[in-house]
């Protein structure tokens, strides 16, 4: 497979459309979450083959405790069983693993989860994967605001931006979602001010390497800009190559 000619450096997913795809099926939606984890592996594997030095996906929202019960209690399973099954294979590839989010509300055992996944990770330096568990763009803020201002700081915003959750890393310069809405829902908010954004009407289970290469390449076509003309962007090379 042919890799995209510009690779951004930094890549955020909101991988939506697994109880659908489910639906679509007939299965329990659960079923999607779990297929969502396959697609999930491919896509860590392909950005760590081109490059991408950051992977930040959308995996749980703290909107998402108001779906049906039995629901928000299988992706708890799911992220369990996930974590023993998959850090292993991520340790290996070299792939340094950070939990984003609110972990108060999860439980001893999830919460026990994420930190050895982190300790076990943390000297791996191949691609930084970000996820957002019990996360929300307006909390992410709220909570540097109340970092700040318990230290006593002023906020001003290189003060708020060295507080986020993902003070870690640059923000993103490409943000998807797959599952056809066209919406950030509450992700990023702060990190993404100036972030090319992509839709897909594919689900995420159907979202592969294919998927991931064409939206690559749709962001290498884009001029960014972050403010200024294009005349701008241009003329340094124009007056370099003179």
């Amino acid at each position: 497979m042919t890799a995209p000619r510009v690779i951004p450096h930094h890549i955020a997913i909101v991988m939506d459309g697994n109880g659908r795809w489910a639906t679509r099926r007939f299965l329990p939606r659960v079923a999607g979450h779990k297929k969502g984890v396959d697609a999930l592996r491919a896509c860590v594997r392909r950005c760590g083959d081109l490059g991408v030095g950051v992977l930040t996906v959308f995996a749980f929202s703290s909107e998402n405790w108001n779906r049906p019960a039995e629901e928000v209690s299988g992706l708890m399973e799911l992220l369990a069983m996930a974590l023993a099954r998959e850090v292993p294979q991520l340790q290996s590839e070299g792939v340094r693993i950070h939990f984003v989010g609110d972990r108060t509300r999860l439980s001893e055992k999830v919460r026990s989860g994420l930190a050895q996944a982190e300790a076990q990770t943390a000297a791996n330096t191949r691609l930084v994967f970000n996820i957002c568990f019990n996360y929300g763009g307006r909390w992410d803020i709220a909570q540097a605001a109340a970092k700040l201002a318990a230290q006593g700081a002023q906020i001003t915003e290189e003060s708020l931006n060295g507080a986020m959750a993902l003070a870690h890393v640059p923000d993103p310069d490409l943000v998807i979602r797959t599952g056809g809405e066209m919406r950030i829902s509450n992700f990023l908010l702060w990190q993404a001010a100036y972030s090319e954004l992509y839709f897909t009407d594919k689900l995420w289970p159907e979202f592969d390497a294919a998927a991931l290469d064409a939206a690559i390449a749709d962001y290498g076509r884009r001029e960014r800009r972050f403010g200024r003309t294009s005349e701008q962007i241009t003329a340094p090379a124009s007056r370099k190559a003179a």
